[in-house]
């Protein structure tokens, strides 16, 4: 953008001396306009997982301490299982003896089948061993004889007890299999493993404590998908949207890191006298070695037009709406024009209308 220097004349003091001052222009061309916000922000994990046994007891060890990073699946602490793995002992001993009530409930069932059907070839030749035919009438005696013959090979060394003890015995051995399954379990829960990789951000307990079941005992950040948490005032909050593009800078360094803004709070909190927003950004590639509490700068990116007809913001004033006024300089003295602007961004503002590139405007007036 071209820079010249136009002469304005004034009088100062009362001996009516004059002076000239320099007044600076510049020319109306086209390029980027852009649009930042800015605001102070803090690092922070993306997932934090609270972890606690699934059964209450005495705590046996600790294997870490917070600041340490661990990988999925690593032990990180136990409990006294003595009482746990005694249950699964018992339960599986109940689960075994189940078993064999089964199997041999199984074999008399078998058995009794086989007499069932001795006992009915009994009937039918009449207890003496020779078919009768179907519809043959037996003499008084011989039919009472059969009858004596069947009942007593039904019930010989398999008494009628008016229980199915097969099915007995299989309930028997599914409810050894659910205690068995849940003496197990809580043997499980007497260890805490960690379910992804990450940092230990807190222990709330030390060996020897007591704990019970469901309480948070380690606290888990997963670092290695970090984010920055910000707060924007209200007057920025409005221009923010998910998916909008940012830069953080973290303490104590110079390196800027691009970022995206995944999430914009509905509802801002007040402290007073001012509402802020609250805003995530995250990471495009998570940087190595940071921080969780870590402070940064964050810039987001609200507005960009590309290739547009610009001039400094300063030269622009009384804005309103879509309107403005620049002084153009044409002649020995700047004209004030009015002109329809788009978008104000942090250096240059948008003109659509009322000036061509290249015509001169006071820069700052």
């Amino acid at each position: 953008m071209g820079v010249a220097a136009a002469g304005v004349v004034f009088a100062v003091n009362q001996d009516e001396k004059t002076t000239t001052a320099r007044v600076v222009t510049v020319a109306a061309d086209k390029g980027d306009v852009t649009l930042d916000v800015a605001t102070t922000g803090t690092v922070e994990p993306a997932t934090t997982r609270s972890l606690s046994f699934a059964v209450g007891g005495t705590v046996e060890a600790i294997a870490v301490r917070a600041g340490n990073k661990v990988e999925e699946g690593d032990e990180l602490a136990t409990l006294d299982d003595a009482d746990a793995t005694e249950k699964v002992s018992d339960a599986s001993t109940k689960l075994a003896d189940a078993q064999d009530r089964l199997a041999t409930a199984e074999t008399n069932a078998a058995a009794a089948t086989a007499s069932a059907t001795a006992c009915a070839v009994a009937t039918r030749t009449g207890g003496g061993g020779a078919p009768v035919a179907a519809g043959a009438q037996l003499a008084a005696g011989a039919e009472i004889a059969a009858v004596g013959s069947a009942t007593a090979c039904a019930t010989q060394g398999y008494p009628d007890t008016g229980n199915d003890q097969v099915l007995n015995a299989e309930q028997a051995v599914n409810n050894a299999e659910v205690s068995l399954a849940e003496a197990e379990e809580a043997l499980d829960g007497t260890v805490i493993t960690a379910p992804i990789a990450g940092t230990i951000v807190s222990i709330s307990g030390s060996i020897g404590d007591k704990v019970n079941s469901g309480s948070t005992f380690i606290g888990l950040a997963d670092t290695y998908d970090m984010q920055v948490s910000a707060d924007f005032p209200e007057a920025d909050a409005g221009s923010l949207a998910k998916g909008q593009t940012g830069t953080v800078t973290l303490a104590d360094s110079d390196e800027s890191y691009e970022a995206k803004v995944v999430q914009v709070d509905p509802v801002g909190t007040s402290d007073g006298t001012l509402v802020r927003y609250g805003v995530l950004l995250s990471f495009t590639d998570v940087p190595s070695d940071l921080l969780v509490g870590q402070s940064a700068q964050v810039q987001v990116r609200t507005g960009e037009a590309s290739g547009v007809l610009r001039v400094p913001s300063t030269a622009v004033h009384d804005v309103a709406g879509e309107s403005g006024t620049v002084m153009v300089s044409g002649g020995s003295d700047p004209v004030e024009r009015t002109v329809t602007v788009g978008l104000r961004g942090d250096q240059y503002t948008e003109i659509t209308d009322g000036l061509s590139e290249g015509e001169q405007v006071v820069r700052s007036w």
